[in-house]
């Protein structure tokens, strides 16, 4: 909306405010801010920066409020736009560039289910960390760390025979 206003001495001043609205579908930018949205998910940005670049360019949520990424996740969802993965739309690998492992080779060094290693993570005995939620796990692991849950799962295994 465009506004203008005469003052009482003469002067004017022009004004660009953008309205409010309920939903996305009153939403009078909706075509320009999608596409910004795809863009930005086309460079791997993860939805929180998508956020942060939206406000920086001025754009607007739908309430008046700024983006947060929880918006541009709703978004994305909404329009079919696909989460950026670290590692493209690939399986994930054993072991990460990084020299960290995944859920599933963290498992597979260990000798216990993906499950588990995420049982380990919950309860603190591994440290891992994900770029955002919904991203896969980077796992770091010590030879030290490997060879004590290593011989955890096998006394666990043992004292479970024994007791059957």
């Amino acid at each position: 909306m465009w506004l203008k206003i005469v003052w009482q001495t003469g002067a004017t001043s022009e004004h660009h405010v953008q309205r409010r609205v309920h939903t996305y579908r009153n939403y009078i930018d909706i075509d320009r801010l999608r596409q910004r949205i795809v863009e930005l998910n086309a460079e791997h940005k993860m939805d929180g920066e998508i956020a942060a670049i939206l406000n920086q360019e001025g754009f607007v949520a739908a309430r008046g409020c700024a983006f947060k990424g929880e918006n541009v996740w709703l978004l994305r969802t909404r329009w079919g736009i696909p989460t950026v993965k670290i590692n493209g739309v690939n399986k994930n690998p054993m072991r990460w560039p990084d020299g960290s492992f995944s859920i599933q080779g963290a498992a597979a060094e260990l000798g216990v289910t993906p499950q588990t290693v995420f049982d380990y993570l919950a309860r603190g005995l591994l440290a891992g960390r994900q770029l955002t939620k919904g991203q896969p796990w980077q796992i770091e692991l010590s030879d030290e760390q490997i060879s004590q849950l290593r011989n955890q799962v096998r006394r666990t295994k043992r004292s479970k025979k024994e007791a059957s």
